[in-house]
């Protein structure tokens, strides 16, 4: 039989350094994706010490900020974490559109994993389920894409 090589990232935060940028906009969710992410890469060997919240206005201003942090040569992973719900005009397709493009855009220039965890409900009830309820914790599931990203990373 053939062998096939594969290569997969071992969900291990132990000695990474890593920014957790969240908005304050929809912050009583956003603060339940904070937590989320940072509890698990606790338990995935992260040490607190070695995390940096990041506060920003809303989720259009992520992308600036991730970049400078990226730039910063400081941090091995950024998690990305807000929540946009959908109001009567078309805001809410700019502000996701922009923010989903420019985290991609900020990951791809620097060569660092940016978990992508901005809600974009379209209601309220929607973003609570998706930080902690029934929808599970988007935060989590944000700093377990970063982490294992990372990790497959380093061995390509």
């Amino acid at each position: 039989m053939l062998h096939i090589e594969t290569i997969e990232g071992q969900f291990d935060a132990k000695g990474l350094k890593i920014a957790i940028i969240a908005t304050r906009f929809n912050d009583f969710v956003v603060d339940r994706l904070v937590g989320g992410a940072v509890d698990y890469l606790a338990r995935n060997g992260g040490d607190r010490e070695n995390m940096t919240i990041v506060k920003l206005p809303g989720a259009f201003e992520m992308p600036i900020a991730a970049k400078k942090l990226a730039a910063s040569g400081k941090y091995d992973g950024i998690v990305a974490l807000g929540a946009v719900i959908r109001g009567a005009t078309p805001h809410f397709d700019f502000v996701c559109n922009e923010c989903a493009k420019g985290l991609a855009q900020v990951s791809l220039d620097s060569g660092i994993p940016v978990g992508f965890g901005l809600l974009t409900c379209d209601s309220l009830e929607q973003a609570i389920e998706r930080a902690g309820s029934k929808g599970g914790n988007k935060g989590v599931e944000a700093a377990s894409a970063m982490l294992e990203t990372y990790r497959v990373l380093e061995q390509l």
